[in-house]
This record gives structure tokens, sequence and C-alpha cells, in this order.
């Protein structure tokens, strides 16, 4: 089965990668995968069931159990992190070809992505003469040398949405590489494609057997993977609904979670910033995958004397705008990428007007495309910060704009909501906006501009998430801490 009218074929669409081969599966369970442009079928994967997944949970218990790969040093599991970088690179015009159809971005920003994800694995790499994973530790109880190590945490389930796949990939499956976990990788049923192209590659640069298992899977069978004992660890990325559900799963046998879950992110606008620069920074990064990113700035705080005059600037870049074909060069906005998920925006919109919002531009379809998946920028003026779409991961292009009294009252609308994913401050004074970065309950601030930064540590406070991803703080996770105490150092101790 290959992509239809792409240049990324698939070699073994209706099989699953277990144990460093491509089964046949259990059944003939398939998912259909529509273009977000076109709304037809263009792919069709296999869909994994339980008995599938326990095969795959097996290979990867197996290697790590009784496999070379734990037992390779950092530098030797390095070497094909390597080669899995100079993988994706070969295969960045397959990658750029899928994420648009399967998600709706851009193809000029999609061809950027297999270039990123090789450098996030060859970051990785280079950690492995970097990263103390072993280091001396006075013992304080007894004993007269102690050794601090970290070892890997086991097997891995990863699991991945279906607004940024490959980039997600990249930021679980090349940590728990390094650290020498062995992992199941599972691909939302409605973008599986890149995982895909990752498995093809783990295969044609020799990954040991049992080391990156990937399969796609619906609800039952995926259930299954965080259920199953044999799994040390969960990573996933996605809605807080769904990491709820992980997160007491995992709660019941004490398993490893990673999660990084929704946002509904706030733009604190303040007094003495450039309001067409901030107009112009909120609406470029609102139309970045259509709004289907967790970490958006969909929530603009400013204060009551400053709002018209913001609403203004933003409903004349938003209705700028062009919304069509990711794969056209004037196109500066495609496809949300599921039907369910413009029904989704389609209802917010509505809720908005029905609790008394003011819809300045957008809330509809664009006339002129009678296909795909569209929606049109969106920009509500005048909503209480209490308000459902002030509240609600609407995940579409929709930005929501709160007045408030001051910069105190701006901070507090900030921190009022369950997430604490990103944020950003709009301020001219560097100073001002480190003070009020210090204040906002959000694992990332930016300042006078969008910024997710996955080269240091991403992750939310509250029901954001559990953890962080990126940099080292996001080979942690992977990573089980021992300490080792002794009568004396052992022979040939580098740190004897």
């Amino acid at each position: 089965m290959t992509l239809l009218d792409s240049a990324a074929p698939l070699r073994h669409a209706n099989r699953f990668y277990l144990d460093g081969r491509w089964e046949t599966p259990s059944s003939d369970s398939g998912v259909d995968v529509i273009d977000a442009t076109t709304e037809l079928p263009y792919l069709r994967v296999a869909a994994a069931r339980p008995a599938d997944m326990a095969r795959a949970i097996a290979a990867a218990r197996r290697a790590f159990d009784e496999g070379p790969w734990p037992r390779l040093t950092h530098e030797q599991r390095a070497e094909y992190l390597r080669a899995m970088a100079g993988g994706l690179r070969a295969r960045s015009a397959d990658f750029a070809d899928i994420w648009p159809r399967e998600s709706g971005i851009l193809h000029e920003l999609a061809s950027y992505v297999g270039e990123a994800a090789a450098r996030r694995f060859e970051f990785y790499a280079n950690l492995a003469s970097t990263f103390a994973f072993e280091e001396p530790a006075t013992p304080t109880a007894g004993g007269d040398y102690g050794l601090l190590v970290r070892e890997p945490v086991g097997v891995v389930a990863a699991i991945i949405p279906w607004n940024a796949p490959l980039p997600l990939i990249a930021a679980k499956v090349a940590p728990a590489l390094l650290a020498g976990c062995t992992v199941v990788l599972k691909p939302a049923p409605e973008a599986p494609g890149e995982a895909y192209v990752v498995a093809e590659i783990a295969e044609a640069i020799g990954l040991p057997p049992g080391v990156l298992n990937v399969l796609t899977a619906q609800r039952e069978a995926s259930e299954a993977l965080v259920r199953d004992p044999r799994v040390d660890k969960v990573t996933f990325t996605g809605s807080t609904t769904v990491g709820r559900r992980i997160a007491a799963l995992c709660g019941e046998r004490i398993a490893r979670v990673t999660l990084e879950l929704g946002g509904k992110s706030a733009a604190v606008v303040l007094d003495d910033c450039d309001l067409e620069a901030t107009a112009r920074a909120i609406t470029e990064q609102g139309r970045f995958l259509s709004g289907q990113v967790c970490s958006s700035l969909t929530r603009v705080v400013v204060t009551r004397r400053h709002h018209d005059e913001l609403v203004a600037a933003l409903a004349a870049n938003l209705s700028a705008i062009q919304v069509g074909d990711p794969f056209r060069p004037e196109t500066q906005m495609g496809p949300l990428a599921l039907g369910r998920q413009r029904d989704a925006v389609e209802r917010y919109v509505a809720i908005g007007l029905d609790e008394g919002a003011t819809l300045v531009t957008g809330g509809g379809r664009p006339e002129h495309l009678d296909h795909g998946w569209y929606v049109e920028p969106t920009l509500f003026a005048g909503v209480g910060n209490r308000s459902t779409i002030a509240q609600a991961e609407i995940f579409g292009p929709v930005l929501s704009v709160v007045p408030v009294a001051d910069e105190d009252e701006a901070i507090a609308a900030a921190n009022d909501s369950i997430y604490g994913l990103n944020a950003s401050v709009f301020t001219g004074d560097v100073d001002r906006a480190q003070r009020v970065a210090r204040r906002l309950r959000s694992g990332t601030v930016g300042h006078n501009a969008w910024r997710s930064d996955y080269g240091v540590a991403f992750g939310g406070f509250k029901q954001s998430g559990i953890g962080r991803e990126g940099g080292k703080e996001g080979l942690l996770p992977y990573l089980e801490t021992k300490f080792v105490i002794l009568d004396g150092a052992p022979s040939g101790s580098h740190f004897a």
C-alpha cells in the first residue's frame, strides 16, 4: 500500500514493525487516513488488536531483558542515533509530503521537519559523552564509596498525537534510545505515516530487534499498551482528557509516566508594548499548523484602554491571511487535520456567540474552498476570562481577547486556568518582562513572541502535564537513579 499521489511510499503499511521485522497483523482491521485538503482517503494502515500489541510489548521486553541494547555503552547507542539522523534527513521529502496531508501544516514548513528531527537525534547522541550517567557521591550512612548511577527505566510506550507526529517521535524516542530503553511507538490512527517512515529507517540502519516497535491502534489496543505490567513507562502527548485516563491507569501499577497535555496559553499584553508588532506576532503564531498547537497563544489579555486598538490590529492581520491548499506557495494557513476537529471549532464559535463575546472576524468556512477541512482565522473581542472560549482548549485558529484593568489583573487572569503550558509577555521593558514571567504559572514564558522550545525543557504546570521533554531535562524521565554504596572504590573506576 502506498500514499496515493504521493512521493512518500510506505512499503509495509499493511503490516507492523515488530522485533526488527514487518509482521502480518492478527486480523484484517485497518484505518483509513484521510487527506485534510481533499477529504479523500489516501492511505490505509493496519490497525492493531490487543494480541498484536502484546506481541510488540513482548518484543520490547525481550530486547530489554535479554538483548544487547541496554548493555551497549552510551557511545555505542549514540552511533545508532546518528544513523537515525542520517535516515531522517534522507527521507525529508517524504515527511514534507505526509505532514500537510495528515495534519494540514504548510508544505513549506513541513520541508524542515526531517532536518529538525535529525538534529534532535544528534543532540541526544552528543549527550552520550557529556551527560553524567554515573558520578561519585559521598555516602552519609556508612560505606566508604558511593556511586550515583542513572540507568534505563525499561520498556517505554510512546503514544503520539496527530498534529505533529515526527517532532514528538524525535522528542520521545531519541532520549529513550540513548538511555538504553526499548520502545513501543504508537502513532495516532489519524496520522500514522511519519511513524512508518521512522520504522523503515530503523530497519535500514540495522537497529537491533525489539528496540523500536511501531504499530497503529485504536482505543482498545492502546489501553492494553498502557495497562500492561511489562511496560515500565508511558510517555504521552495529547489531550488533558486522555492524559487523565492514562495517569489513572499508570497509577494503578505505579508505572512511570510523562504527560504533555493541553493548554490555553495567555499572551499578556502590557501597556508599554508596540501594539502593531504585538498583533503581528500573535497573528503569525496563530496561523501555524492552523492553530492546532497545544502551546498556541489563544488567550490575549490586554488592558481595557488598549483593548479596542489591539483588536483592530489583530482583525486586520487575521483577515488578510490566505487560507488554502498547504502545497501552494501563496497559502498562509492550511486546513484543520480532521473533520471532527473542524466541527469542534465551529461548536466553540457558536458557544462564544451564545455567551456574549463579540465575533470580530472569521468564524466560518472560507467561501472559495469547497472541499478540505478549512476554517477562517477567527477573533473574539470582549471575552470574559471565565467564559467557555477563554477556558477551553479549542485547538484551532480562534483567538479570544480578554480585557482587564491593569498588570496585576492581567497576571491573575493568565493564571486563572486549569492549564499552565505556555505564555508570553509583550512589553518593551526586559526587566518588567522577567518580573511578570516569574509570576506566571506556566512551563514556558516567552517575551514579545510565541516561544515553544524543545531544545531545553518543554512541559506544563497544573493540568498541562507531568514532566518535561527536550534537552537534558528530556532525558531524565527515561532514567532510574540508583545509589551504589561500597566499602571502597572498585578497581578500574575512573572516579577512584
